[in-house]
């Protein structure tokens, strides 16, 4: 269901942006099991955006708002709803200037991920935001990043998936939730911002962003993820104590097609050769098994310690500095495609959407 919002009647027409509403804190209301999905978003946010001054309602684009039924909390969603939030883009992508994606924050920095490589040569704006209270609280952070991303998706010079959150822009495959409570519950560990507010000014750094990389048109991929809904990738961080019959009890499971696992610092494991049997045994049957690290900064170098020494013999793909939702969206993205194996570990490999 479309709504077209009165602010429009505020702002020129060739700036027009398409809300995406797909439930998540931003938009629940309390019921009697607690904060649940709510509807009538677009009422709701009307009544919001008239709270700001003429001025800051001027400055706002034009929008339509599309919302997505069933509306979930973001814990629900998976690949299936990745692949649904490309197909509405791609479908309006000719009519709007820009998109925003309202989103629950657990799982807004996957479905960020998940876009980026669907929507691959973009060459406009996709934001996502969310809030970590709902719309209606007073004081809350919903109002201003529905704000910060309204003005983002409106900016040409943006060609790429980013979230706006707590007046900063991060690049939506660098991105992670990194605060359950905060107001600022997202970083980007290993890539500078794309752009912040400042004052009432919303500044975008084009030096940083996918612009100048992704000439032509856009080569949106949009495969079926389907098959992939249901656990056929995985991922394990290890422990102390890891033995090689646990990493086999999943990696052995014929509906397993690929795995992310998070190494300790640079790319150890525990010296068993047992578990890099395991792990080549599981890259001959062509699963793709790539690794990051638990650390939330820095990269893996694979084999640069003993501890970490066989990996790459054992077919295991270096995830260098990504985040976990960069690793596995991409691996679900690949897994999806009909390639040949050694295609998908080249791709793996090689940056898409400055992901690496």
């Amino acid at each position: 269901m479309s709504h077209t919002s009165s602010v429009a009647s505020y702002a020129p027409q060739e700036a027009r942006v398409l809300v995406i509403y797909t439930g998540g804190t931003i938009g629940m209301q309390m019921s009697e099991h607690g904060l649940m999905p709510s509807g009538n978003f677009a009422q709701r946010l009307d009544h919001a955006l008239a709270q700001l001054s003429p001025r800051h309602r001027q400055q706002l684009p034009s929008f339509d708002i599309l919302s997505d039924l069933p509306l979930i909390d973001s814990s629900a969603a998976n690949a299936s709803t990745w692949q649904q939030l490309a197909s509405d883009i791609v479908a309006q992508h000719q009519a709007y200037s820009g998109f925003v994606i309202l989103h629950g924050t657990d799982t807004l920095s996957w479905s960020a991920a998940s876009l980026a490589y669907q929507l691959q040569g973009l060459d406009r704006p996709v934001i996502l935001t969310g809030a970590m209270e709902p719309l209606e609280v007073a004081n809350g952070d919903a109002l201003e990043n529905i704000q910060g991303a309204l003005h983002f998706a409106a900016n040409p010079a943006l060609q790429e998936v980013a979230i706006y959150f707590a007046g900063q822009l991060l690049r939506g495959v660098r991105a992670c939730k990194r605060h359950s409570e905060a107001a600022n519950a997202f970083a980007s560990p290993n890539y500078p911002l794309l752009g912040e507010r400042i004052g009432d000014d919303f500044i975008y750094y084009p030096g940083r962003g996918l612009a100048a990389s992704q000439r032509g048109a856009p080569r949106f991929e949009l495969p079926d993820y389907t098959p992939l809904t249901h656990g056929a990738v995985i991922r394990v961080a290890l422990w102390p104590g890891i033995t090689a019959w646990q990493l086999s009890a999943w990696l052995d499971d014929s509906r397993v097609k690929g795995a992310l696992l998070q190494l300790w610092g640079a790319g150890n494991l525990p010296p068993e050769p047992e578990l890099l049997n395991v792990l080549a045994s599981a890259s001959g049957e062509g699963k793709l098994v790539a690794a990051i690290s638990q650390c939330p900064q820095g990269s893996v170098h694979l084999g640069n310690y003993a501890a970490g020494h066989g990996l790459v013999e054992a077919g295991v793909l270096s995830g260098d500095g990504m985040t976990p939702e960069a690793a596995y969206t991409k691996l679900v993205h690949l897994l999806a495609q009909p390639l040949a194996t050694v295609d998908q570990r080249h791709r793996f490999l090689t940056p898409l959407v400055g992901e690496r």
